[in-house]
């Protein structure tokens, strides 16, 4: 292992992306560090404590003014903006950056009250009302213009306040309506989609079920019915409501950006939120943020939470990102909420720093004594700085000090996982052949086995350019248009692996089944051919290995040990690997058969195989195989492709992980076991200054972060 070789493409710790508003943020203030501050609910004397104990914890950002309209603007064109002059005079004081929210997300009551029609209007038809938060409908007219009377009101006077560094736009947008403006606007949009009625009614097929429409007026949200909605006008309503809430987010935007063009500006995004798609919002952003609120008690969210991290840093082609939503311990909302250590919080923001974040920030700075989130943790419990949590966050902040020179570096992934909104929307609709085949379950059980091996990933846009990966995952793209079918093509024929995951390239772009044996797209470079979707027995069905298919190192037994029935797959003691959820009736038209199915309605069909595509190869993998198959055939693909870890034998150590930012190596332990990793030069961990010749030795919850020393 030799750091100091400089990765194809990847950046030196002091290299990256340096010339946006972002990164010039960064460049002045180092890693940013802190979290959501809500000062409208404390005392003036409360304010002055939190700006000494926010210095003294080495917070550099703030986000403040989330929910904050009411206080602003208590009646109707009354405007209160004393108090947060104040505020933002003593964290400027205390050397405390602002990244000052338009207060959008939450409209005071009186709005509701008096305009009954800004409130949102659910699936059944019933309006909702004030009294939590996010009481509004998008489509609003009445709701935009009080939305932009605050934001520019806020704008104006605060834009050369020397406190704020960055504007955040409303809170975690992911409203939906279906009242009678939303539904104008969604008729709208139809409008402008298909231009005429006749485009809509064959892009929906309303010849099925006498549903032809002979006027956009007739068209309707879908909304409860008798039975199962129209598959693409659910379709069309989820990329309806996704672009209205990017309308939304750019009419705010832009009018902080016709006062200011300085600062830059961002809003928080959800990891794998549903309800809005993040491809067509990510270049709207100046930094891409994400809140990420992982399960302490869920044994995958290591692996899964990175799998999300590698999301965000390609929503932004790989510059860096922003954690802007955290838990300090636990949070309120869960059924039963299990607090995370600090040495985990730690651990998990060091992870986020190592998959590209430049900023690393918690909900919230002091936590609340009264309201719906009073018991979810915060950098400041209610028990005071003399806490267990606190100190973590003083030790935290220390660590982004001393790490700060891996600000700006990149991540360089020669891996690809193409992932789509829309393919997902589609795949999981009404009246499939099983609702057990979940795609956010393909991604993470794809992705784990390259999490272990400490490869690096990127996730990617079907249709995007391919030519930098060497290997491209598919682990469920029910939705593949045909240009994106040329670019798995293309990127085969060229020397990539290209490894395709069932019910895959089913469906066009309006979600109507491709006529002809499937995946219509990619049989050609697949070499096989499919007829019928099977979906499998509770105990799933039995698999027959050939001889190609290599077993050693597999990451656990394949006669049935270890690979018992659940989320990871099914298996049977004793016995051969099971395949469960779904398979598919495939023939090979030219593919080497690595794995078939060994009884049943699949009896001697092919579940797994390859086939030689010009420079490289087309992988098929046609059911949800148990964890230790997949991440055999997975390391086989890697191989094949010349693709490694950043560390050898990682799999040797699990819950370890590894990730190569910059010239800086990150090795975080997420086991409750010490590790030790041999070294073939010398390194400085830069959280503790030691100087490593020989092993690494990281203690159960701990990290390091290698340089290569001088």
């Amino acid at each position: 292992m030799d750091l100091e070789a400089t990765v194809p493409g990847s950046s030196t710790m002091t290299d990256g992306v340096r010339g946006d508003l972002f990164a010039a943020l960064v460049d002045d203030l180092g890693l940013l560090y802190g979290g959501d501050y809500n000062p409208e609910q404390w005392t003036p004397d409360v304010w002055r404590e939190d700006a000494r104990l926010m210095a003294a914890a080495g917070v550099n950002l703030v986000t403040v003014g989330v929910f904050s309209w009411a206080r602003y603007e208590p009646r109707p064109g009354v405007r209160d903006f004393a108090w947060l002059d104040e505020v933002l005079d003593l964290l400027h004081a205390a050397g405390v950056a602002v990244d000052l929210a338009t207060p959008t997300a939450s409209p005071p009551p009186w709005l509701g009250h008096r305009h009954p029609d800004t409130l949102p209007v659910d699936a059944d038809g019933v309006r909702l009302v004030p009294g939590s938060r996010n009481q509004f409908s998008p489509a609003s007219r009445v709701y935009r213009e009080h939305a932009l009377a605050i934001t520019r009101d806020l704008v104006a006077r605060y834009a050369g306040h020397p406190a704020v560094r960055m504007w955040h736009v409303g809170n975690e947008f992911g409203q939906v309506c279906h009242g009678e403006e939303s539904t104008r606007a969604f008729r709208d949009w139809l409008r402008r989609r298909y231009g005429t009625v006749d485009g809509l009614n064959t892009a929906w097929a309303t010849t099925f079920w006498s549903q032809h429409y002979s006027s956009f007026e007739e068209v309707l949200t879908p909304r409860r019915m008798p039975y199962h909605v129209n598959p693409t006008q659910a379709l069309d309503f989820r990329r309806y409501a996704s672009d209205q809430l990017r309308e939304l987010y750019r009419e705010q935007r832009d009018a902080i950006r016709e006062v200011d063009a300085e600062r830059p500006v961002t809003t928080n995004f959800m990891g794998f939120f549903p309800l809005v798609d993040y491809w067509s919002w990510a270049d709207d952003l100046d930094v891409v943020a994400d809140d990420a609120y992982p399960d302490p008690t869920d044994p995958h969210a290591p692996a899964d939470t990175a799998l999300t991290q590698d999301l965000m840093r390609s929503l932004g082609a790989g510059r860096p990102w922003v954690l802007m939503e955290q838990a300090a311990g636990a949070v309120s909302w869960r059924p039963h909420n299990v607090p995370k250590s600090p040495e985990r919080s730690r651990l998990e923001s060091l992870q986020a720093v190592a998959r590209g974040a430049d900023g690393v920030c918690f909900f919230q700075w002091r936590a609340s004594r009264a309201g719906a989130e009073r018991f979810h943790s915060a950098m400041l419990p209610h028990a005071g700085p003399d806490t267990r949590v606190h100190e973590g966050v003083r030790r935290l902040g220390a660590d982004l000090r001393r790490i700060g020179s891996v600000a700006g570096g990149r991540v360089h992934a020669r891996v690809a996982m193409l992932f789509d909104w829309e393919s997902w929307w589609a795949a999981e609709e009404q009246a499939r052949p099983t609702e057990r085949l979940r795609v956010l379950d393909q991604l993470r059980a794809w992705y784990r086995p390259l999490w272990e091996a400490g490869v690096a990933v990127d996730v990617v846009r079907p249709g995007a350019d391919l030519t930098a990966y060497d290997v491209v995952l598919v682990p469920q793209s029910y939705v593949l248009t045909e240009v994106a079918g040329r670019g798995l093509e293309a990127a085969a024929r060229r020397g990539a692996s290209v490894v395709v995951g069932p019910f895959s390239g089913v469906a066009d772009e309006n979600a109507h089944v491709r006529t002809g044996r499937f995946p219509v797209l990619l049989t050609g470079v697949l070499g096989l051919s499919g007829e019928e979707w099977v979906p499998l027995p509770d105990d799933g069905v039995p698999l027959a290995l050939g001889d190609a298919l290599s077993l050693d190192g597999a990451g656990g037994t394949l006669d049935g040990g270890g690979v018992g029935p659940g989320p990871d797959g099914a298996g049977a003691p004793g016995g051969a690997p099971r395949a469960s959820v779904l398979g598919e009736l495939v023939r090979g038209e030219g593919a080497e058969i690595l794995v078939t199915y060994a009884s049943g309605h699949l009896a001697g069909a092919p579940a797994v195989a390859r086939r030689a595509a010009g420079e490289g190869a087309g992988w098929y993998v046609g059911t949800v195989l148990p964890a230790p198959l997949l991440g055999r055939v997975l390391y086989d693909v890697l191989a094949e492709a010349g693709v490694t870890g950043v560390l050898p034998d990682l799999a040797g150590h699990p819950g370890l992980e590894a990730v190569r930012r910059g010239g800086a190596l990150f090795v975080l332990n997420h086991s409750g076991h010490a590790a030790r990793v041999p070294l073939t030069s010398p390194f400085v961990d830069l959280l503790t200054g030691a100087r490593l010749t020989t092993a690494l030795h990281v203690a159960a919850g701990d990290a390091a972060v290698l340089a290569p020393a001088d």
